[in-house]
């Protein structure tokens, strides 16, 4: 038992280390890129609606479009990720979004903007299930909250990079220059994928000792391995070999649904603002840069939110805060249909971010700390899978609701309905059945006293 090292208790115990920050960096990144993709068409919309002559439910299919790829995308590179590994699927992921969204740029008609899309929705989905769990499968327990956090805040500030781009470029030199932009990372595929890691227990599980070895003296540099150490990990319960299958066994079914429930109301109020929130304020008599700055405030929202409701994560569990965070998002929505001071104004709609786009990316995290090891990128995966299916409403629901002439209260409290629904399905999510609630097994808590005797 001395020549074993248990590596989720190597990681659980690490100390924050520069290879910690190399991590952090490179999944922040990929997510800046992806959440500037994706938000890109919410500031385009006007003009396009203007170009192509699309009324407001043809402008909510398009939108659509990218939707129903990362739906795809999600589910199938999630369940991939966990066969082939996070960086390979993490590498062709960004290589479909960044490729595919610049080339809308030389789209003539919505059909080819659309086809182009839905494939850059592919890559788009796809990627976020799988650098949230690389993020979650380094992370410190202490602060692994706080860093999966940290990480997918940048895709608010992607999003508010697309809006102020959007706001400077887009008047000048019309949508298309948005879309150009958007092939910048596939300069940095090589650099990314020198960098970037593969996820030791993945590492560890296919038996890549060496790799392992070299990844480990990072995280612990105080370590001495000696040779023929066996690196192990936690050990599979019985079921848990299939991910898909296993999303539904030892006591999860209930909760699988729950989280599939929040990810689809999280995502319609995610969407449904993103590609809406111009045109909205626009109808509610404001100016189209002013519009974009409302987008921005959003994603700043998101952000704070993102990180602030990590930090609390980490401090108290995350289902109390997501539930408290997505009442507040509901409350915030409700009051942007009424009449406010514009410093008001502003404060609601980065609550609503925050309680959306900020939620979103907690719910990651619930999930990514919820699954085991082997089938963490599949249940991230399928639930956001799932959740695209509220995305794909989302924007068509607010298109519809704008073709009614509802008063703007009636807008904003639709959009509320789902954050309600969201908080109800956490508050049912049972604890008991996640991963981290499990008792180890007596093999495993040998292994662990040796991993912690070694760290020390």
């Amino acid at each position: 038992m001395s020549n074993k090292i248990n590596i989720n208790t190597l990681i659980d115990e690490a100390k924050f280390t520069p290879f910690h920050w190399g991590v952090l960096f490179w999944c922040l990144m990929i997510i800046i890129f992806d959440g500037y993709d994706l938000v890109i068409y919410g500031v385009a919309l006007p003009l396009l609606m203007q170009e192509w002559a699309l009324n407001t439910v043809q402008a909510g299919l398009l939108a659509s479009t990218a939707l129903f790829g990362m739906m795809f995308g999600a589910m199938s590179f999630g369940t991939l990720s966990d066969k082939i590994g996070r960086k390979k699927t993490i590498m062709i992921c960004v290589t479909l979004f960044s490729g595919f969204t610049f080339l809308g740029a030389f789209a003539s008609n919505p059909t080819e903007f659309g086809i182009l899309r839905f494939l850059a929705g592919l890559g788009i989905g796809g990627v976020m299930p799988n650098v949230v769990a690389l993020m979650t499968e380094y992370a410190p327990k202490r602060i692994r909250s706080t860093l999966v956090a940290l990480m997918f805040s940048g895709y608010a500030i992607g999003g508010m990079s697309s809006a102020l781009l959007g706001a400077w470029l887009v008047p000048q030199f019309g949508w298309k220059i948005m879309f150009l932009l958007a092939g910048a990372p596939l300069l940095l595929l090589p650099v990314i994928w020198m960098f970037l890691p593969e996820s030791l227990m993945y590492l560890t599980a296919k038996n890549e000792t060496e790799k392992s070895r070299g990844i480990i003296q990072k995280i612990a540099p105080q370590l001495s391995i000696q040779q023929g150490t066996q690196f192990v990990l936690n050990d599979v319960l019985k079921g848990d070999e299939a991910p898909l299958k296993a999303l539904f066994q030892q006591g999860r079914s209930f909760s699988t649904f729950m989280f599939w429930i929040a990810f689809f109301m999280c995502l319609l109020m995610v969407y449904a603002l993103g590609s809406w929130l111009p045109k909205l304020m626009i109808q509610a008599g404001y100016s189209l840069g002013a519009s974009m700055i409302f987008l921005f405030a959003l994603n700043i929202g998101g952000m704070i939110g993102a990180i602030g409701g990590g930090a609390l994560a980490d401090r108290f569990h995350i289902k109390k805060v997501l539930t408290i965070m997505f009442l507040c998002g509901a409350a915030a929505l409700i009051l942007l249909g009424f009449n406010s001071p514009q410093f008001v104004l502003y404060s609601l709609i980065a609550v609503a971010g925050a309680a959306t786009i900020g939620s979103q990316i907690l719910l990651y995290t619930f999930v990514a700390q919820y699954y085991p090891t082997t089938v963490r990128s599949t249940g991230m995966g399928w639930a956001s899978g799932i959740g695209r299916i509220g995305a794909i409403v989302g924007p068509v629901l607010t298109g519809a609701l704008l073709t009614m002439n509802l008063p703007h209260q009636m807008n904003f409290f639709a959009i509320a309905i789902p954050g309600v629904i969201a908080a109800l399905a956490i508050f049912m999510v049972n604890l008991k059945a996640s991963v981290d609630a499990k008792a180890l097994t007596a093999s495993n808590a040998n292994n662990n006293s040796v991993a912690q005797k070694s760290i020390q």
